[in-house]
């Protein structure tokens, strides 16, 4: 089967009127196939190119693999930078957590950076009364506050997939959060540690989650290599104040005696969600296999917590506060659904029952669409 030539093929000159013909350019074109379709045609459109031609094919794939073992080195001379960098970073940070928990009171300053000019249009007149009203308890906030308060729990909410982790019982704890840091090991890891102040919930001055990460060719599928991924992660043990842990919940269920009639109250505790479920992730099993479904997506999206807390928050945390920085997902997903609908004809005839909109009373809160 022979490859379809480049360059020549518009898509969208494929019209009905194509229809005739049983090997249209269309109908074979890679792009427009399914990704394991596409692997599979590939292959075999390899496989049926002229010997001398595989052979020149087999030298470019060995020519990529040695270009993918370099390019693992220096991956590794990056993880050193990083590491080096951190330590330049770090009494930078240290001055951050000593403004925010009101260690020190800076003399007033004046901006050094050049405010951007807006493009956006100004808010309308409604938008701005209901910021009005969330903005009530920042009004009412004392002028003699120490630090800025709630600086890290205001972080967590500006951010979506951090938002998601955080529960409405879980804000008195994480309002003692006074900071985040980073250390980086020398085993390819790095460790996220959350400072806390005293508090009600648990013993624990700091929480810690590790993260490990592979930056090597794998020699049984080595062209999958796209650089450092992480690869599992560790957690830390919680020491909860009595009736404070705020990973369970208490139900109380009232059986009745088939007999007797004698009803009595069966109280347990059971899972729910929780921020500090982060420090008790899914153990990772030796075998990729043996690992279920439900744990591979809690732990896709927790090593994408744990890059987004690296690369994003702990060097940035100010510009999330400020709204200098914030997540475009919101947009993107607006988007999205507007394109969706300008594709779609009007069906009044097939047109079934309305799909509950996310955030609704209809949908489960804990169905996450980031998984």
């Amino acid at each position: 089967m022979d490859a379809p030539p480049e360059g020549n093929v518009d898509a969208e000159s494929c019209t009905e009127m194509d229809d005739d013909k049983s090997n249209s350019d269309c109908q074979s074109m890679p792009a427009y196939m399914n990704s394991v379709l596409r692997r599979q045609y590939l292959q075999e459109m390899v496989k049926t190119l002229p010997k001398p031609v595989q052979n020149r094919i087999t030298t470019l794939k060995n020519l990529q693999l040695e270009h993918l073992k370099l390019e693992a080195k220096f991956f590794e001379e990056v993880y050193k930078l990083e590491k080096q960098y951190q330590l330049l970073y770090q009494p930078m940070f240290d001055k951050r957590k000593e403004i925010v928990t009101g260690a020190v009171d800076p003399a007033d300053e004046k901006p050094n950076w050049k405010e951007p000019e807006s493009n956006i249009l100004p808010p309308d007149g409604e938008t701005i009364a209901g910021f009005r009203e969330s903005l009530k308890h920042v009004k009412s906030m004392s002028q003699d506050a120490k630090g800025v308060p709630g600086f890290w729990l205001t972080v967590f909410r500006n951010t979506s997939i951090l938002s998601e982790m955080v529960q409405p019982h879980d804000e008195p704890a994480m309002r003692k959060l006074n900071d985040i840091t980073i250390k980086y090991d020398d085993e390819h890891s790095y460790t996220l540690e959350f400072y806390f102040d005293k508090n009600e919930f648990f013993t624990n001055s700091v929480l810690t989650k590790q993260y490990f990460l592979k930056a090597s060719v794998d020699e049984e599928d080595p062209f999958a290599f796209e650089g450092p991924e992480i690869f599992k992660c560790k957690g830390c043990v919680i020491n909860w104040e009595k009736k404070m842990n705020l990973t369970v919940k208490t139900i109380r269920k009232k059986q009745k005696h088939k007999e007797r009639g004698a009803v009595r109250t069966i109280v347990k505790q059971v899972p729910t969600d929780s921020f500090f479920n982060f420090f008790n992730p899914p153990e990772v099993p030796n075998d990729k296999e043996e690992i279920d479904d439900e744990s591979q997506g809690i732990l896709a999206t927790d090593f994408e917590i744990g890059h987004f807390l690296r690369a994003r928050i702990i060097p940035k945390a100010v510009l999330y506060f400020t709204g200098d920085i914030v997540d475009d997902e919101d947009d993107d997903d607006e988007e999205e659904f507007e394109n969706e609908d300008d594709d779609e004809y009007d069906d009044d005839e097939n047109e079934g029952p309305s799909k509950p909109a996310i955030g609704s009373k209809k949908q489960s809160p804990n169905d996450c669409p980031n998984q």
